[in-house]
């Protein structure tokens, strides 16, 4: 039996890899995108219990037969969940972590447009390029932290919906507004018919992040591991570097973190704002 419904509850059970659902899911977990329908594969009980409490929208939750009753627990908040149960072995082929633990939310991400990002208080990040999906989704939740009010994933950059960087990013990414796949033109025309401050972090500025002017409506600009800020954004920009000893540059999410952290202390909101990051 490929299929069966518990009619006493909202739980189904899956034994055959070539449900229409399991397809989707693993396709979206393989490719870092959304399903066809616009939602996003989550994994950990971390990222559904942080997408229940963001209330956002949750197509079904598929769980390991062995994660059943944990599942059952969490879900317990949703009004009708639908709960996947599939065997553990077959758990285990749709999964991306080497140690699952046995849910897979289907969330449906906010969508912001991106003129959302911007506000009187502006402080929007820009991943250019960045293409590790730990770095990313660890910048996002400090981006959080310190208070940001967005996120720009230009095109060229890793998957916000990556299944790695949903988990690096605990629960941001369904919080903080974000955009993804915008073009760098965009971008910078953008930043140009907003006039607001741009910064780069770059390890060989002239100008420290403590001689900016860093509560003043700003963006920044963290460059891929490798190539850096992109040329194309660069006539917008004022470097800023991280004064260190020793150590030139720092690994990218690190970097961002410090730089973050130092706009929140100049606005004065980082005893606020920040949270538990560990």
């Amino acid at each position: 039996m490929q299929f069966t419904r518990n009619s006493s509850s909202n739980v189904e059970f899956i034994t055959s890899d070539k449900n229409p659902l399991l397809r989707e899911t693993r396709k979206a977990l393989t490719r870092g995108e959304l399903t066809p329908d616009a939602y996003c594969a989550a994994e950990s009980f971390h990222l559904l219990t942080e997408a229940i409490r963001s209330e956002l929208s949750i197509k079904a939750v598929i769980a390991a037969q062995s994660a059943q009753a944990a599942v059952e627990q969490h879900t317990r908040a949703l009004p009708a969940p639908r709960v996947v149960i599939v065997p553990d072995a077959l758990f285990a082929a749709l999964a991306t972590t080497e140690t699952t633990q046995g849910v897979i939310a289907l969330v449906r991400p906010p969508e912001w447009a991106l003129d959302e990002l911007f506000n009187p208080r502006t402080l929007v990040v820009i991943l250019d390029a960045v293409q590790d999906p730990g770095n990313a989704g660890n910048i996002v939740r400090t981006a959080e932290a310190f208070g940001a009010s967005g996120v720009i994933f230009p095109k060229g950059t890793v998957s916000p919906f990556n299944s790695k960087t949903l988990r690096a990013s605990a629960g941001s990414l369904f919080r903080l507004p974000f955009v993804a796949g915008i073009e760098l033109q965009a971008v910078h025309a953008t930043l140009y018919r907003r006039r607001i401050d741009v910064y780069a972090a770059m390890p060989r500025a002239k100008k420290s992040i403590t001689e900016a002017n860093l509560a003043r409506p700003h963006a920044l600009i963290v460059g891929s591991e490798g190539a850096g800020v992109s040329p194309q954004l660069l006539d917008l920009a004022t470097g800023v570097r991280i004064p260190t000893q020793a150590v030139e540059s720092l690994n990218a999410a690190m970097a961002a973190g410090i730089v973050l952290y130092e706009a929140a202390r100049q606005r004065g909101t980082s005893n606020k704002r920040v949270h538990e990051l560990v």
